[in-house]
């Protein structure tokens, strides 16, 4: 077996047009998730970068979601985007702290940076400083300045985890797959237009072919191409493509 764990599925699970295309048209909402879990054994929340989670919901996610099932908690955007982790120790530790409300179901964090942020090693390691070693940290840069060996090495040493990206081939970010520790992180938003795109078989087995030559112990892989419900049909196609062998 090449890796000892695979968590595969989508970036949310609240899309109302994926209703008919993924969910039963009968299902009730408050079902959805619990559906969801039926048929992936990992989950990407965004919302969190939008709003900040409350307890109440994350207890709720832990209940509804069955035993080794796990999530991964985007970073809110005041502390990547709005502040740019400048003065954010306190906002990065309130942050962790949430997160800890989904036990041993948090896989771990993801901090997404904008693309106006170039390579700076500088704001590098002081944005690495500011994590806690004691959670898994997954790190996506959406500007290709970022992916080089230099930053790789770094993170590396912090342990953080280089999110691989499949985006929009005008940004001219590699496709390729980037590893820092031991397991891969992968995000999956369309090679055309972000989210508006249908991965071919073709696509995805090249992407399954990187992803078993890195040889991680573990590894995530999300997609967010919600439209016209692509993300679940490309993220079960994947599954099957990496179980072969």
């Amino acid at each position: 077996m090449i890796f000892l764990d695979k968590y595969l599925g989508c970036s949310g699970f609240y899309y109302w047009h994926w209703r008919k295309l993924f969910y039963p048209a009968e299902l009730p909402t408050n079902k959805w998730l619990e559906y969801y879990a039926k048929h992936f054994n990992a989950l990407e929340i965004n919302a969190s970068f939008y709003r900040w989670p409350r307890e109440s919901t994350l207890r709720n996610w832990v209940r509804k979601t069955p035993e080794g099932f796990k999530l991964v908690l985007k970073a809110n955007r005041e502390i990547t985007h709005l502040k740019r982790f400048r003065d954010t120790e306190q906002a990065v530790q309130r942050f962790y702290k949430l997160a800890g409300v989904l036990e041993d179901k948090l896989a771990g964090i993801l901090f997404q940076l904008p693309p106006s942020i170039h390579k700076d090693m500088g704001f590098l390691r002081s944005m690495l400083s500011q994590l806690n070693p004691e959670y898994k940290n997954f790190i996506e840069f959406r500007h290709k300045s970022w992916f080089c060996e230099e930053v790789y090495k770094e993170m590396g040493k912090k342990n953080a985890c280089f999110c691989s990206v499949s985006a929009p081939k005008r940004l001219g970010i590699p496709e390729e797959v980037i590893k820092t520790t031991s397991d891969i992180y992968v995000r999956f938003h369309g090679v055309e237009r972000w989210y508006r795109y249908d991965y071919s078989e073709q696509e995805l087995q090249s992407w399954a072919k990187k992803i078993k030559d890195a040889k991680p112990k573990t590894v995530y892989a999300f997609f967010n191409n919600d439209f016209n419900a692509s993300a679940p049909r490309n993220c079960l196609k994947l599954r099957e493509l990496l179980a072969g062998d």
